[in-house]
C-alpha cells in the first residue's frame, strides 16, 4: 500500500504519493500539483568510486513532450538532448541542495525528475524542485534537509505566489527562492527593473511560504522516511594537517597565496606542493590525500585573513572593484562589438542582427514560450584560465551563464514594433579570474549599443562574495570577488540592473543559508558597485545606443498590408514572394496580421522589393500607370508583367496609335514598357494600353 500526503499551496492542492512507484530507488516522490505530474527519484551508489576527490552529484530534469500532447519534431521522434530550459532547471535544483549533503560524502548521487503531465496553471519546474527535495529527505541518503522552494511573480504591482506559465511569462518578476528552516539558501530572479526594497520583500515572502512546505515535508519524513545510511568519510585526517603545518608554516602559506597575479599564486602553490610531496614521499596514504589537504590549508588561510584582518588575496579593500576597462568596435565588419575587462577577467561580445524570421524556435512544455527573439550565448574556452583542453561545446555552466546575461538585458530591449530584428549576442571569454557572467552582461550591453539597438537603459552587473565565521553576525561581504575568493568563500551573489532597479539575480552558496542582514547587505553592495561600473567605465566607452545600425548590418523597412492580400504577395506555393527575393536579394517576413518586413543591405534593392509588394497589393483601378516587362507575345497582343507573378494584356489595337499588323513589329520579349490600366477584360484579365498612356 502506498501513502498520499497533501497540502494546500497557493490555492491549489499539492499531493505526494510515496511507495506507489519507483520503490527500488533510495527515495521516490510521485508529485501532483493541479494536473502537473512529476516523478522525482533520489538514488546513491553503495560506495564511492576509486579516485573520487569530490561529491559526484547529478541532477536531471527530463521534459517528456507527451506531457503536453506533442510528438517530438524532426526525423527522430524520440526526445533528444536536454533543452536549455531543462538544463537551467537542473541547475536551480542542484544549487540549493548540493551544500546540504555532507562535505566528506563521495558516493554517487543522482536526482532525477521526469515531467509526465503539465497543467499550464502549475509550472512543472516548481513541482520538480519540491519533488527532488522530498525524494532526498525520505531516502536513506545523508542529507541535512529539508529544504523547500517557492516561485514569486508580479502582476500589476502585486505578488503572485507560484504563478501559472502565462503569469510567469508576462509578469514583471520571475523569482525562485529556496530555504531551509531558518535561512535562504538560493535565489534566482529575472525582473523588469524591480527596486531593491521590493525584491527583498518578495524574497522573504517566498521564504515564509517555504516554511509551510518544510512543515509538510517534516510530516512526510516522520511517517515514511528511511534511516540515513552510514558512509565512508573522505575527510582529511587532522594529523596530516598538523604534519603539513610543520613543513609549511601558516606564514609561508599566507605569503604564497596573497598576490594579485593568479599565475604567480598558482606557481607558489606548485612550489609548496613539491616541497610537501618530497617531505611525505614514503607515506603513500598521505600522498593520496595531499591535493585535498593543500586545498583546504590554502582555503583556511584565505578565509582567516579576510575574516579577521579584512585582507584580500590581491590587497584590495573589501568594497574595492578591480581595475576596469571598456572599448567598442574592436572587431571589424560585425554588426556590433565590445570588450569589457575587470582585473584578469575579460569578455569580448559580438552582436548580430537579423530578420525576425531567424529568431529561435522552441519546442518545449510551455505553450507561451514558442520562440526567442533575443539570444545570448556564452563561451568559456580552456585557454581563458591557462589550461589545455579540447572544446566539447557548451556545458551546463556555459548555458547557465549565457542565460543569466540574457535575462539581465531582456527588460531593456526595444519591442519588435520599435526594432523588428532578431538579436544574438555572443560572449567570448578571453581571460577569466572570477565572475565572467557579470563581465559578459556589461560587454553585451555595450555591444548592443554599438550595434545600434535602441535599448532603453544601460545594464551592468557585479558579484558579491561572503566569508562567514562561527556566528551569524560574524561575516564579511566582498565586492567583486575573484576566482580564489569564489572557490574559498561561502557565496557568489550576482546582481544585474539599471540605475532604477534589478533585472536579474543568481545566488549560489556553500553554507546552510544566509541571514536577512547578509542578503540585504549583498544587494545594496551590488547596487553601489554596478552604478560605479556604469559611470566610471561603460559610459566612457559608449554612453548611449547609436542612432542607426552599422553599415554591415541588415536594414529593415516595414509595411502594413491588408491581411487578406497576404496570399497575393506569397503567390501559389510561394512563387511570387520567392521571385521578389530572387530579383532583389532581400529577405521578406510577413506576419499573420499583415506586417511585411523587407530586410537587406542594398537600399535600392530594398526599395525595389517594397515597390513590388505595394504594386501587388494595390486594388487596380482604371487610369493607374504601371511599368512592366513584356514576357509573352501572341498574335492578338502582348502580356506585360508589372510585378512578380502579376501580368496584364495589351491588345494589339492598344499598342500604338497607328494600326500595326504584327505585335513583333513594335515589341520584343524583355522590352520594358509603360502602360495604363483599362480595368478587366471579358476573361477577367487585367487589360492595359500603351497608346493611351500620354492621355493620363
Amino acid at each position: 500500500m502506498y501513502k498520499t500526503f497533501s497540502m494546500e499551496l497557493a490555492g491549489r492542492t499539492l499531493s505526494v504519493d510515496v511507495n506507489r512507484v519507483g520503490k527500488q530507488a533510495n527515495g521516490c516522490a510521485f508529485m501532483h500539483y493541479g494536473d502537473t505530474t512529476v516523478l522525482s527519484t533520489a538514488t546513491a551508489s553503495e560506495k564511492p568510486r576509486d579516485g573520487i576527490d569530490f561529491f559526484p552529484l547529478s541532477v536531471e530534469y527530463e521534459e517528456k513532450l507527451y506531457a503536453v500532447g506533442k510528438i517530438p519534431g524532426g526525423f527522430n521522434k524520440r526526445e533528444g538532448k536536454a533543452s536549455e530550459n531543462a538544463i537551467l532547471t537542473s541547475r536551480v535544483i542542484d544549487r540549493p541542495m548540493r551544500p546540504l549533503f555532507p562535505k566528506d560524502y563521495r558516493n554517487d548521487v543522482t536526482l532525477n525528475n521526469m515531467v509526465m503531465s503539465v497543467d499550464p496553471a502549475c509550472r512543472p519546474e516548481l513541482v520538480a524542485m519540491l519533488g527532488a527535495a522530498i525524494a532526498t529527505c525520505i531516502s536513506d541518503i545523508p542529507f541535512d534537509g529539508p529544504c523547500a522552494m517557492t516561485q514569486v511573480g508580479m502582476i500589476d504591482g502585486e505578488f503572485v505566489i507560484n504563478p501559472s506559465q502565462e503569469q510567469w511569462k508576462k509578469g514583471d518578476l520571475n523569482l525562485t527562492v529556496a530555504s531551509t528552516r531558518e535561512k535562504v539558501i538560493m535565489i534566482e530572479a529575472g525582473a523588469n527593473e524591480i527596486p531593491e526594497a521590493t525584491m527583498i520583500e518578495a524574497i522573504y515572502k517566498a521564504h515564509e511560504i517555504n516554511q509551510t512546505i518544510i512543515e509538510f515535508i517534516d510530516k512526510i519524513v516522520a511517517e515514511v522516511g528511511k534511516p540515513k545510511h552510514t558512509y565512508e568519510s573522505c575527510a582529511v585526517p587532522e594529523e596530516l594537517f598538523a604534519a603539513i603545518r610543520e613543513v609549511v608554516t601558516p606564514e609561508e602559506m599566507e605569503e604564497a597565496v596573497f598576490t594579485d597575479e593568479k599565475q604567480v599564486r598558482e606557481e607558489n602553490i606548485r612550489v609548496i606542493t613539491a616541497k610537501l610531496e618530497e617531505a611525505f614521499a614514503e607515506n603513500e596514504e598521505w600522498l593520496a590525500l595531499l591535493p585535498d589537504a593543500i586545498y583546504q590549508y590554502e582555503k583556511k588561510t584565505v578565509r582567516k585573513m579576510i575574516l579577521k584582518d579584512h585582507k584580500r588575496p590581491d590587497g584590495r579593500e573589501i568594497t574595492q572593484i578591480r581595475p576596469l576597462a571598456a572599448e567598442v568596435d574592436i572587431i571589424p565588419r560585425v554588426h556590433g562589438s565590445a570588450m569589457f575587462t575587470r582585473g584578469q577577467t575579460q569578455i569580448c561580445n559580438v552582436c548580430t542582427l537579423a530578420p525576425l524570421s531567424e529568431q529561435q524556435k522552441i519546442d518545449g512544455l510551455d505553450e507561451n514560450e514558442v520562440s526567442k527573439r533575443y539570444m545570448h550565448h556564452y563561451n568559456f574556452p580552456a585557454y581563458s584560465v591557462g589550461e589545455t583542453k579540447v572544446s566539447r561545446g557548451p556545458g551546463r555552466r556555459e548555458i547557465g551563464h549565457g542565460a543569466l546575461a540574457e535575462r539581465a538585458l531582456i527588460p531593456v530591449l526595444p519591442s519588435e514594433d520599435e526594432f523588428p530584428y532578431a538579436i544574438r549576442t555572443v560572449s567570448e571569454t578571453f581571460e577569466s579570474n572570477g565572475s565572467t557572467s557579470m563581465a559578459s552582461t556589461c560587454a553585451s550591453c555595450m555591444s548592443l549599443m554599438a550595434a545600434g539597438v535602441p535599448i532603453r537603459k544601460m545594464v551592468a552587473g557585479i558579484s558579491c562574495g561572503l566569508v562567514t565565521g562561527e556566528s551569524d553576525d560574524d561575516f564579511v561581504l566582498l565586492t567583486d570577488i575573484q576566482g580564489l575568493e569564489d572557490f574559498f568563500g561561502d557565496m557568489d551573489f550576482k546582481v544585474t540592473g539599471t540605475t532604477e532597479g534589478i533585472t536579474a539575480i543568481q545566488m549560489d552558496i556553500k553554507i546552510h543559508g544566509l541571514t536577512r542582514a547578509i542578503v540585504e547587505g549583498a544587494i545594496a553592495r551590488c547596487r553601489e558597485a554596478r552604478l560605479f561600473i556604469m559611470d566610471n567605465c561603460m559610459k566612457k566607452a559608449i554612453a548611449e545606443p547609436r542612432k542607426e545600425v552599422g553599415p554591415y548590418a541588415p536594414k529593415i523597412i516595414s509595411l502594413q498590408i491588408d491581411p487578406e492580400k497576404i496570399g497575393d504577395v506569397v503567390g501559389q506555393r510561394g512563387k511570387t514572394i520567392n521571385e521578389i527575393i530572387a530579383r532583389t536579394g532581400v529577405k521578406i517576413d510577413i506576419t499573420d496580421e499583415g506586417k511585411v518586413s523587407v530586410c537587406g543591405t542594398d537600399p535600392d534593392m530594398m526599395a525595389k522589393a517594397l515597390e513590388y509588394i505595394k504594386t501587388i497589393v494595390t486594388d487596380y483601378q482604371e487610369g493607374q500607370i504601371f511599368t512592366g516587362v513584356v514576357v509573352s507575345i501572341k498574335e492578338f497582343g502582348a502580356f506585360v508583367e508589372f510585378a512578380p507573378g502579376k501580368e496584364g494584356m495589351v491588345h494589339i489595337s492598344k499598342i500604338a496609335k497607328e494600326r500595326i499588323n504584327r505585335v513583333e513589329d513594335v515589341l520584343t520579349l524583355g522590352d520594358r514598357v509603360t502602360v495604363v490600366c483599362l480595368g478587366k477584360d471579358k476573361m477577367g484579365r487585367m487589360s492595359f494600353s500603351m497608346k493611351d498612356v500620354a492621355q493620363q
